[in-house]
């Protein structure tokens, strides 16, 4: 008996069991049964056992013993090895170089505590993978202390990599809050995280002119941030050796202070902003035209107030109206939280509040919307008056929109316009804090007790970002971000407000590739690719032979997703190895 295939010019070709003899010369043929409706698998198999051929089972000749998420893994480790960064920790391989690098490649896959992470790098092929399935936490802290010891030499590799003499170098500082008491870098401080109660570590970032970190210092929870511009400045030029750079930071951080220490290093330029105060003095002695600025949204100035600077005033339209609806929102939330004081303070006749009791109140509602300078405050005892003042919020108005960018750079070295796109770069860094803090990496809350070991953790964290940079960027057409941001950065318009280029609002809308693979976020791409599992498996009939391991077939997204990285694929795409 065989099987045989009948064309049909009208349907699909039949497929017939049949079975065959000879009279004589002659072959005969019989159907015994129309197998056209099989699927075609269960013909194949058919085919095979009329030819003889032995069927086995997958499960009688081998069995999967184990299955572990591997994907995720592939794409980080394949990227440290790609951007060099094993060898920045150290040149030669050592088990703490492993060690941190298993914690850096973990906070992109599951940030937890280091006693989690021994735990969470065995639900992936992590820890076999840089072979520190056996560590424990104590080990983990060994190896930051060791990577802390080395910060300044990886610092200065990094600086030698990514900052050129003459470049930008992007500086800002934040904070996260602690869990705990015991740590000497904990202070009460400013709290950006509005976590009421709870102590803060500062922290501030040097990054290239596209938000590759280069280097972190903390300091204590009640540092303020222009008092970290010293120790940047040493940094740069003793550790790294650039004598000629410009610093950019905003201006809660590049103070006049700060900017006068500048001033002592002639090759060290700076970029950075007016306060409001220093904008009003220009706008009260005619520096700096109002009217002007409304037609021309962009002009160089000179003052006396700042000798030797170039002053680059900005208006937009746009930021002055958001402000405009940000200032009428809080002046009515200050007034309808003042409204309830006024009216208790009319009700207590018999037992009136006193003038403390009565600031007290006012006083919490004016610090919480920062509006006590537009308003006339009459406190007495068992009396409270309010009211606006029309002048002082006419004078804040006229300046809605506008901000006026500082710097010693030279016309010759820096337009105007590159000013201003130069000091607009500070938001990678801002990007910098946000991935850090957010979802991703996860910064905070920070727990360790002693000083070394949260200054090793931020550091821990910095690095995790530097290689989620350099992933983002070779994964962009996969992602949503703006795969032509840096090079519209250079180009747009310094004033208007950043539009996403079309490629960018295309991906918004369509949310499919162009080859229809579906937009990701880099956390949903980091899950997709961890859906691409190392199996062990082991043959049935030979309990005692070694174990072998097979990769699940990448999918479409998968395989663009590895080969974007630079990650080459087995041919076969499936990877067969013995058990080491």
């Amino acid at each position: 008996m065989y099987i045989e295939i009948v064309p049909n010019r009208q349907s699909r070709p039949a497929v017939l069991l049949r079975e065959a003899w000879r009279e004589g010369k002659k072959i005969r043929k019989r159907t015994v049964a129309n197998l056209t409706h099989w699927p075609a698998a269960k013909i194949e198999a058919l085919r095979r056992v009329l030819r003889d051929e032995p069927l086995v089972s997958p499960q009688s000749l081998f069995v999967v013993e184990h299955s572990l998420p591997h994907g995720a893994v592939e794409a980080i480790v394949g990227t440290i090895g790609k951007i060099g960064l094993d060898t920045l920790l150290a040149a030669k391989p050592c088990r703490e170089r492993q060690l941190v690098l298993a914690m850096v490649a973990e906070r992109l896959i599951h940030p937890s505590s280091k006693l989690g992470t021994t735990r969470l790098w065995h639900t992936t092929t992590l820890a076999e993978a840089l072979g520190v399935a056996n560590a424990d936490e104590d080990a983990l802290y060994d190896a930051m202390d060791w990577l802390l010891a080395r910060q300044g030499r990886i610092e200065r590799k990094l600086a030698q990599r990514h900052l050129t003499p003459g470049a930008h170098v992007l500086y800002d500082v934040t904070s996260s809050y602690y869990e705990g008491r015991t740590c000497p870098l904990a202070c009460f401080g400013y709290n950006r995280d509005q976590k009421r109660g709870k102590l803060s570590i500062v922290y501030g970032v040097l990054t290239d002119r596209d938000g590759r970190p280069v280097a972190v210092e903390a300091y204590r929870g009640n540092t303020a941030d222009p008092r970290t511009i010293p120790d940047q400045v040493a940094k740069l030029r003793t550790r790294f050796g650039l004598t000629q750079v410009v610093l950019v930071g905003d201006r809660g951080t590049l103070t006049q202070t700060q900017i006068d220490y500048l001033k002592q290093y002639p090759g060290l330029g700076w970029i950075a902003a007016l306060r409001f105060e220093a904008i009003r003095k220009l706008v009260e002695t005619q520096t700096l035209d109002l009217p002007l600025l409304a037609h021309q949204p962009l002009a160089e100035i000179t003052s006396g107030q700042f000798p030797g600077e170039r002053l680059v005033a900005c208006y937009n339209p746009l930021v002055a109206q958001a402000r405009h609806r940000k200032r009428v929102a809080l002046l009515e939330a200050t007034e309808a939280e003042l409204a309830p004081i006024t009216r208790e303070v009319a009700r207590r006749t018999k037992k009136p509040l006193t003038k403390a009791e009565i600031g007290q109140k006012v006083g919490r509602v004016l610090h919480h919307y920062h509006m006590a300078k537009h308003f006339e405050i009459h406190i007495d005892d068992g009396l409270f008056r309010y009211a606006r003042r029309p002048a002082s919020i006419q004078r804040e108005a006229e300046l809605d929109g506008l901000y006026v960018i500082r710097t010693s750079e030279p016309c010759e070295r820096l337009s105007a316009e590159d000013t201003v796109r130069g000091y607009k770069n500070l938001a990678v860094v801002e990007r910098l804090f946000r991935t850090l803090k957010g979802i991703d990496i996860l910064v905070r809350p920070i727990h360790h007790h002693q000083a070394k070991r949260v200054r090793a953790h931020i550091f821990l964290c910095v690095l995790a970002y530097y290689v989620e940079w350099h992933m983002r960027k070779a994964l962009a057409p996969l992602l949503f971000d703006d795969e032509q941001l840096v090079d519209n950065r250079l180009i747009r318009d310094p004033v208007a407000p950043a539009q996403p280029s079309a490629a960018a609002q295309r991906k918004k809308t369509v949310r499919l590739t162009a080859d229809g693979l579906p937009i990701q976020s880099f956390d949903t791409l980091l899950a997709a690719l961890g859906t691409r599992c190392r199996t062990r498996c082991r043959i049935t009939s030979d309990p005692s032979s070694p174990a072998f391991y097979q990769l699940t077939e990448p999918t479409p997204l998968q395989r663009q997703a590895l080969q974007l990285l630079g990650i080459v694929l087995p041919v076969t795409g499936n990877s067969l190895s013995p058990e080491s």
